[in-house]
């Protein structure tokens, strides 16, 4: 018979964890794991827009009793693995779903006609200004996207300017209003020409 090795040490922490202990959460799961989340913030598909946002919402998923059960998910550790690595195949699941439900969203018919010229009010409204790629190889455009740390951002762009979305079908794509789109577009903007002068720069 074989027998399980349990990890103590993980399943003391869990306990910790579900009963809401303040130093070990913060020291546990906001500095020993950060490089974790870290990582997967950065790899991987969320719709958060930065690691605290990601790291608190996979703590509100382990920590919060499902309807009708009382338990929450942590409660289902049993300490034949590490914890770590049961909160990264938890934050894996989490990016899945998340990614297959963002690829579900429809993508809208243009709402205006292009004679319309709602738009250009719109776009002054925000102060939003659209961004030139026709003189840039769109190698180069990848290579910026890939390092950009906001992957919601990198999407945007992607969407809007290499796959020539229109400002409504790429914020239907990321479930966006049209107001939060172009705020977080002016951001997405302001991240990419930044990394893009370091590029130019090393270059």
């Amino acid at each position: 018979m074989e027998i399980k090795r349990l990890y103590t040490e993980d399943l003391r922490v869990a306990r910790a964890l579900i009963r809401r202990d303040e130093e070990v959460t913060r020291d546990y799961f906001y500095r020993q794991c950060y490089p974790l989340f870290k990582s997967i913030f950065d790899h991987y598909y969320t719709d958060c827009e930065t690691c605290k946002e990601f790291i608190d919402e996979i703590y509100l998923l382990v920590i919060t009793p499902k309807n009708g059960y009382g338990q929450c998910k942590l409660e289902g550790f049993r300490g034949e693995s590490t914890l770590a690595s049961w909160l990264k195949a938890v934050c894996l699941f989490y990016c899945y779903d998340k990614y297959e439900k963002r690829e579900r969203i429809p993508v809208p018919e243009p709402l205006l006609k292009p004679d319309e010229n709602f738009g250009d009010r719109h776009d002054q409204r925000y102060g939003y200004e659209e961004m030139d790629f026709g003189n840039i190889n769109r190698r180069d455009v990848h290579t910026v996207l890939n390092l950009m740390p906001n992957r919601r951002y990198s999407t945007l762009i992607r969407l809007r300017y290499l796959e020539e979305y229109s400002n409504e079908e790429t914020a239907a794509a990321l479930g966006m209003t049209m107001e939060n789109y172009y705020n977080k577009h002016k951001l997405a903007k302001q991240q990419y020409e930044q990394i893009w002068r370091k590029e130019v720069q090393h270059a």
